[in-house]
């Protein structure tokens, strides 16, 4: 459905989806960069557990949920993709604890 032009190029940065190893150009969204890759399912709903992936690709619609490093309700939409960055696939509602850190 997505694919980059043939004229985009740059340096790579490497990154990780649900534990496997993607490529992305440098400067891509993580959204952008998932969708090159052919990823299309992003997180599933609190309440159905449908699947949801990007929608209108400048933060608006909250469609594009994902955990990155460990943290999640990060929009991949609006995220620049990093060097070593774990992006996972957000089931349903981010858990956050509520113990505060000394």
């Amino acid at each position: 459905m997505f694919r980059r032009l043939p004229d985009r190029q740059g340096d790579l940065v490497t990154f990780t989806f649900d534990g496997s190893p993607l490529t992305a150009l440098m400067g891509d969204t993580v959204a952008a960069a998932l969708l090159a890759a052919g990823v299309t399912r992003f997180r599933t709903t609190p309440v159905s557990g449908s699947e949801r992936g990007p929608y209108c690709m400048m933060g608006v619609c909250f469609e594009c949920l994902v955990s990155i490093n460990g943290r999640g309700n990060r929009q991949a939409c609006l995220t620049t993709v990093e060097e070593g960055m774990q992006v996972e696939t957000q089931h349903g509602a981010a858990t956050y604890s509520t113990e505060i850190s000394a």
